[in-house]
Formats: structure tokens, C-alpha cells, sequence
């Protein structure tokens, strides 16, 4: 089957590191699969365009009215993937409401990446019970053994010895939904007084006015840095060196990185908000804090706590392997795909 995978591509962000991992399940299943940017196409005609040319059979989108909404009224089946943003955050516009109800109405199937997140898509819109599935995201992590720690901090001016130094990674877009800058005041208090814990923020700028809002706060900031882009191996080899990864988001859908961080045995510190709270139990798989004086409080906890640190790492870990099983994954994508394909034979 030829499929139109339409997702919203911002490098290095969750939803750009999801789609490439379900299109290359599809893939693994003998169907051809072409990845598209939806931030490249504003217009449904786009699409019909690119259906024809191609000659695609079905699609999927990934988020719901970013993408979804493209896919209307081409004839083709199609499935849904929810993102996080919205669901979280475009359910609450009425008109955006709207369109995503309509595209549900017309979707074979969608994908929750948690019970939560179903349950709120199912009072948001009710016609579309029966339709939603809950595959959680599928983990697995790839850390470049060539990459050089200590040439890194190097780079980002950070001098104390690797020995005795404590790196927090916050990995996320800048955009305000992440809300990169909620722990920088606090933890620049605690750099004065500890100067060997340092904030490394990694992310593409995907909002050009707030990554200046940024970058330019981060100027008046001690012991927190900020570098843009990074492959993925080299993402996944800075995250296991670094002490443990942060997550200060407004609202997830569910956070690749908190689970990576998890699989390759590091702590977890996130905001509790209902998406980090869906994947980390707090003192048990990782710990959630509700404002950044709670955050500071939990880090240091963790620093003069070597025992709680293995029991987390522990726990996130098997946590990981028991729920987040990227054969599984490929397994329930592969089975939707199914859906779309008895539809064209129907």
C-alpha cells in the first residue's frame, strides 16, 4: 500500500522522532510510506495534488488539526495519531474543536498515547468512541559511542572537573508551551551557591520571537546553557552522562525524552502536569514537582541520595521495557494499518 504520512517535522521535537519511528514500522511491513511536512502544506489542494502524483492509497496524520485536517475529503482512508498539543491545547479553541471533530468522524482509527489522553479525546468528541486505540510510544535509544563528553562541556564553557559535576538536560523546542525558562531564576540561585550544577537546555528554535526571549535571558543567567541542535545518537549520549533530565512543560502528550532518559538509566525530574504524571511515578520511577523552589528542593535531594538514585533508575528502566515496547508498537501499527487496507479492499 502507498500512504501519505503527514506529521509536523520540527527537527529534534517529539512529534519529528515519533513519526520517523512509526513510518519506519509501516515500512517494515511492505508498505511505502511518504513523510511530509504539514507545516509545508496549508492547503488541502496541496494534498490532493501530491495524492495524485504519487498515486497514494490511504494516509495518516500525526496531531490532529495541524495535520489531520488536511486529509479530508480526498477520498483516501486515513488514520489519526494525537499529539499532544492538541488535544491539550486546540480542543479549547471552538473552531479548531470543531474541524478535529469533523476529522474524527471521518478517521478509520486513532492512536491515544495514553488512557488519559483517549479519555479526554472521547469527551471532546463522543462520536468517536470505538475508534480510539492506546498504543503508548515505543523506545529505543541509540547513544554515539564516538561522541566526546568532555569536548562538549568544553564547548558550552563549563570547566569543573567531570568527576564532580552535576548536569541537569532540559531537551525541548523553544517554544512557550515547553516553557524553557520556568527553572532558570531558581536554579541560578543554586549555581551561586553550588557552582558545580549546571542546566544545559538542547533545542531547536522553533519559535523565532520566543527563542530571542530566550537567549536573552539566558545572557543575564549564571550556570545554565543552551545549545540548538544535536543528532540524535549525540542527544542520546549527552542525556546518559548528564546527572538526570528535566521536563518543565505546560502540557505533554506523553515525553520521548523522559522515557529515553528512563531506558538508558537516568533520573527523572519533571513538572507534574497530567502528561509526565501518566509515565513518572514520583519517588518511584522518577520525581515531579510543582514549582521551581519544589524543583531544587527534589534535585538536591537526589544528589545526597545515591540510594534513591539506583532504585529510580531501576524502576525506570524496567518501566520502560514492560510498557513502552517498541515491538509492541510495531506490532499495533502494523494492525491499524490493516484497517486501512480492508477499506480499499471494501
Amino acid at each position: 500500500m502507498r500512504l501519505l504520512f503527514l506529521a509536523v517535522l520540527r527537527p529534534h521535537t517529539g512529534n519529528a522522532v515519533t513519526a520517523k519511528r512509526v513510518r519506519n514500522h509501516l515500512e517494515a511491513a511492505g508498505h511505502v510510506c511518504i513523510l511530509k511536512d504539514a507545516s509545508d502544506s496549508e492547503r488541502a489542494s496541496d494534498i490532493a495534488s501530491l495524492i495524485m502524483a504519487e498515486n497514494l492509497e490511504a494516509a495518516l496524520a500525526l496531531h490532529l488539526y495541524r495535520a489531520g485536517r488536511l486529509l479530508q475529503g480526498h477520498g483516501i482512508p486515513f488514520g489519526v495519531i494525537f499529539g499532544g498539543t492538541d488535544l491539550n491545547e486546540d480542543a479549547n479553541h471552538r473552531e479548531k474543536n470543531e474541524v478535529m471533530g469533523k476529522v474524527l468522524e471521518e478517521a478509520r482509527f486513532a492512536v491515544a498515547f495514553t488512557e488519559s489522553m483517549k479519555e479526554i479525546a472521547q469527551q471532546q468528541w463522543p462520536h468517536a468512541k470505538g475508534k480510539i486505540f492506546v498504543q503508548s510510544q515505543g523506545i529505543a535509544t541509540t547513544p554515539n559511542s564516538a561522541f566526546n563528553w568532555d569536548s562538549f562541556l568544553q564547548k558550552l564553557e563549563i570547566t569543573q572537573s567531570a568527576d564532580s559535576l552535576y548536569v541537569f538536560l532540559l531537551i525541548c523546542g523553544l517554544r512557550p508551551v515547553k516553557d524553557p525558562l520556568y527553572l532558570v531564576d531558581a536554579f541560578s540561585e543554586w549555581h551561586q551557591e553550588a557552582p558545580n550544577v549546571y542546566m544545559v537546555i538542547v533545542g531547536p528554535e522553533v519559535d523565532p520571537v520566543f527563542t530571542k526571549e530566550v537567549k536573552a535571558r539566558l545572557r543575564r543567567a549564571t550556570g545554565v546553557r543552551l545549545i540548538q541542535e544535536m543528532s540524535q545518537g549525540d542527544l542520546h549520549t549527552v542525556m546518559k552522562s548528564c546527572f538526570a533530565l528535566v521536563n518543565s512543560s505546560i502540557s505533554e502528550g506523553m515525553s520521548a525524552a523522559i522515557l529515553e532518559a528512563m531506558d538508558l538509566e537516568v533520573p527523572v525530574l519533571a513538572r507534574n502536569i497530567p502528561g509526565n504524571a501518566a509515565v513518572v511515578e514520583h519517588g518511584v520511577t522518577g520525581l515531579l514537582f510543582t514549582d521551581p523552589e519544589e524543583f531544587v528542593q527534589l534535585a538536591k535531594k537526589l544528589i545526597s541520595d545515591p540510594t534513591l538514585e539506583r532504585e529510580m533508575v531501576a524502576n525506570g528502566r524496567e518501566y520502560v521495557k514492560r510498557h513502552h515496547s517498541w515491538h509492541a508498537e510495531r506490532e499495533t501499527y502494523q494492525r491499524l494499518l490493516t484497517k486501512l487496507e480492508a477499506s480499499l479492499e471494501g
